[in-house]
């Protein structure tokens, strides 16, 4: 208990301080990004500030949703607080497809009405500013990313991809700068409609992971077959009868009936269960429990034959 205490609080850390620094990124890259956008009269630069200023919100998503996530297990909770942090995660997937979507609406409507738009030629400190954004935003999705997959989090893999999608938009702002400069503005609005597919899609990927684990969805098959064998290696083991999984937020719950000699003691029956337990726990980390039932032995023999009355 105090080991699987000890990671939690490990990986709480972790979060913490890597949405403390998209934090810090998010403030000073959407600052940078209005003000060359302002000095550069380039429309589409002081948008994208706005983006990275949005995800500043999506970062205090993560940061409260692992924070409630982590409480510990109380009278009205006694399975935990896990699922919280899905919340987050089907939130921030909410929040990653309406920008998708808005940036898609925003590159459709300026090409319908591109005849009307008379765009002022931005400025080269536009195109510096977004080629910036989209080496710091990339790295950043990098960084988050191995740090979500580390802490297996569904929210803060979120994260990464709403710092993905402003490299997408500032990769389009870029498009559509170069473009503007040498006289084709269409680059901007229909880069913009390609990156809202793609946006959309991580969305979809998010809000599909984070639905599974709230629904007790069963580990994949590769996983299982890992527990089976480690289960059928312990000592006393003589087969499984049933073994069954499901996702609880970012954790694993174990159910599994182990079959074992119906000779041996109460006592015998109950280390070879804990060793199960202990073992499924020790080889994998995401397993917050593992409940064991112990099966007697069936040996083949033939019922007698009921005798009949002649009549």
């Amino acid at each position: 208990m105090g080991e699987m205490k000890s990671r939690a609080e490990k990986n709480e850390k972790i979060v913490m301080k890597v949405s403390v620094n998209s934090l810090i990124v998010n403030v000073l890259l959407s600052i940078g990004k209005v003000v060359a956008g302002v000095m550069a009269s380039s429309g589409a630069m002081v948008s994208d500030g706005i983006h990275s200023a949005s995800d500043v919100f999506s970062t205090f998503i993560v940061m409260i949703g692992f924070k409630l996530s982590a409480k510990e297990s109380d009278e009205k909770h006694q399975y935990g607080h896990e699922r919280i942090e899905c919340v987050a995660a089907l939130l921030l997937a909410v929040i990653l497809c309406a920008t998708g979507i808005a940036i898609g609406y925003g590159g459709v409507q300026k090409i319908i009405h591109a005849s009307e738009l008379n765009l002022a030629m931005p400025g080269i400190l536009a195109l510096v500013a977004a080629i910036v954004s989209i080496f710091v935003k990339e790295g950043m999705y990098w960084y988050t990313r191995d740090a979500a997959k580390k802490v297996n989090s569904g929210a803060l893999m979120a994260d990464a991809w709403h710092h993905r999608s402003d490299a997408m938009s500032s990769i389009g702002s870029m498009v559509g700068i170069i473009g503007a400069r040498l006289g084709y503005p269409i680059c901007d609005p229909l880069a913009s409609v390609i990156i809202c597919v793609f946006i959309v899609k991580a969305a979809y990927d998010i809000f599909k992971d984070a639905i599974n684990k709230m629904l007790d969805t069963a580990c994949d098959n590769e996983t299982v077959e890992k527990m089976r064998k480690v289960i059928e290696g312990q000592a006393g083991v003589m087969g499984i009868d049933q073994l069954q999984t499901r996702l609880f937020g970012a954790r694993i719950y174990v159910d599994v009936e182990i079959v074992a000699d119906g000779e041996i003691t109460l006592s015998e029956a109950h280390e070879i269960a804990e060793q199960v337990h202990e073992e499924i726990e020790k080889h994998f980390e995401d397993v917050k429990h593992c409940m064991v039932h112990v099966n007697p032995e069936v040996s083949n023999f033939i019922e007698p034959k009921q005798e009949q009355n002649n009549i």
